[in-house]
């Protein structure tokens, strides 16, 4: 058995695109998951690589890129999967514990590789989360600001405003501005 990891996995249609791939690349997929396939079967980097590329996702070949990848996936599976709202804790000490690694060390690498922090990471992730409630139309501000760990809504206002350049309500009231996809955000 071998273990491959894939950047830009970010959902689960994602998961059935790159399944299918390795599928047609001739190997049997034990389990999959996002950023990662346990797969059986003669690997062919080349194959698997122009096959995962002509999709939009890359093969992780190095430690470094591998633990990056791990974190936004963390991230992103964090921030839209609501699980703010219930969340004890920090952030960072969630990070640490999943990736099971210092988050010091996690951090710094994360920096060096995506020219970023962390913490803004998380927080692109959470303003593209927001843009895409107040899309929907279904919940206040208020409440958005409850389901992302916000403490008020003036916090995530200020945030939103720094980030997007204007404010939420003005935001919901464009409607145009067209969201980015979750492996673009910070790019």
């Amino acid at each position: 058995m071998h273990t491959l990891h894939i950047k830009n996995m970010v959902c689960a249609r994602c998961v059935n695109t790159v399944r299918e791939e390795l599928r047609q690349a001739g190997l049997t997929v034990q389990s999959i998951s996002l950023g990662e396939a346990i797969v059986e079967g003669t690997i062919n980097h080349d194959t698997i690589r122009a096959r995962l590329e002509a999709q939009g996702f890359e093969l992780l070949e190095n430690h470094t890129a591998r633990l990056v990848e791990q974190v936004k996936t963390v991230v992103i599976q964090l921030v839209h999967s609501d699980a703010l709202e219930t969340m004890t804790g920090r952030v960072s000490e969630y990070i640490a514990r999943t990736v099971g690694k210092d988050y010091e060390y996690v951090s710094h690498l994360f920096s060096s590789v995506e020219a970023m922090t962390i913490e803004r990471y998380v927080i692109l992730q959470k303003i593209e989360r927001v843009k895409e409630l107040l899309m929907y139309d279904e919940l206040t501000l208020s409440e958005i600001a409850y389901r992302l760990g916000y403490s008020s809504t003036a916090h995530v206002s200020a945030q939103f405003k720094e980030v997007v350049g204007m404010s939420p309500t003005a935001f919901k009231a464009l409607r145009r501005k067209p969201r980015t996809a979750l492996d673009r955000v910070g790019k």
